[in-house]
């Protein structure tokens, strides 16, 4: 019976033995994704920014900017795109949409971002874009992937249409959580101008007055290591019309302002993110190692039953019980083996 129990102690410690890696290095991947049809919503702010009265072309101090940017999984996209490619893959229809202090319009851009659902890797298809203009991404964008490693990554600009290294800065705590601070900082470049911008001023308008369009931000970024979404994030944004072939000329501010989260959509992302991350590290951390535990548990159990379940065999050098080494018996009814003689020769003389 115990060699049974071994046998069934044993098979049970190869299964979970094995079931632990296959969690990590082949369930994980292929579970955890980002969802084709998530939706999301956040608001950023600027108090006291400075902002350019597309009226008169001249700037002035407002008391609040408000940038809403949206996500939205496009899924019959993604689907066309995943048959096409043979990859789990996520369109994102995003709209950056700034307003005034009025509420009025500033400017709005849409973009398509197309990327592999578990390791955030941009695909090439399915018609990425910015603000209707073509582009190949190289590098993350909105979000890190699973499992970030204290490193430098790429980073798409939305405004350069280009990438550049993302620095990380350290380990840092916010809102209780351990976080990944990164921080990249976009030179001053010449960049597009937007397609929707009020009034009903286009690019065409812009240059026909002979400006062009200057940016340059840092930005900063707190991103959760085990899930990869970035609680918070934060942008030193400056944005200038410059006279084309006219460098003495003073540049007209466009947008100047220090551009943050605003503090429900940071708590409601923290919140989000405490939720997500446990179902991360279940497939990462708790289960696999859980699992590896218990199956060296029950290894161990599987080897002391087996030892204990062996007939124990007397040594070769101890007495059989009830006989002594010349082989004489001294059971009862067996006569007694004779008593050796002490004495020298018999009187006879015999020997």
């Amino acid at each position: 019976m115990r060699r049974l129990a071994g046998l069934v102690l044993l098979a049970l410690a190869v299964f979970f033995g094995t079931l632990s890696p296959l969690l990590r290095w082949y369930a994980f991947p292929r579970l955890a994704k980002v969802p084709a049809g998530q939706y999301q919503a956040v608001v950023l702010e600027a108090e006291d920014a400075t902002l350019v009265d597309y009226a008169t072309l001249q700037p002035r101090t407002v008391p609040k900017v408000t940038m809403v940017q949206t996500l939205k999984g496009n899924v019959e996209q993604a689907r066309k795109v995943s048959r096409a490619t043979g990859r789990d893959v996520v369109v994102w229809d995003t709209l950056t949409y700034v307003a005034g202090p009025d509420g009025a319009l500033v400017s709005r851009i849409p973009e398509r971002y197309v990327f592999d659902a578990h390791s955030q890797q941009p695909v090439h298809a399915g018609g990425e874009n910015v603000d209707g203009t073509p582009v190949r991404r190289d590098g993350i964008e909105y979000k890190w992937p699973f499992l970030v490693e204290k490193r430098d990554y790429r980073y798409f600009d939305m405004q350069t249409r280009t990438s550049a290294p993302i620095h990380y800065r350290g380990t840092r705590t916010f809102h209780g959580l351990e976080v990944y601070y990164f921080e990249q900082t976009v030179p001053w470049t010449h960049v597009p101008v937007p397609r929707t911008l009020p009034l009903g001023i286009t690019p065409d308008t812009i240059g026909a007055l002979g400006l062009e369009r200057w940016y340059t931000t840092r930005r900063m970024f707190w991103v959760d290591p085990t899930t990869g979404a970035p609680v918070n994030g934060e942008e030193i944004h400056r944005e200038e019309l410059r006279w084309t072939g006219h460098p003495e000329k003073k540049p007209i501010t466009a947008f100047a302002g220090h551009v943050t989260m605003r503090p429900d959509y940071v708590d409601a992302t923290v919140a989000l993110v405490r939720s997500q991350r446990q179902l991360v590290l279940l497939l990462t951390g708790y289960l696999p190692w859980g699992f590896l535990g218990l199956g060296a548990a029950l290894l161990t159990a599987a080897l002391l039953l087996e030892a204990r379940s062996r007939p124990r065999t007397a040594p070769a050098d101890t007495e059989i019980a009830g006989q002594t080494d010349d082989g004489w018996s001294t059971m009862e009814g067996q006569p007694e083996r004779p008593a050796p003689r002490t004495g020298g020769p018999s009187r006879g003389g015999s020997p």
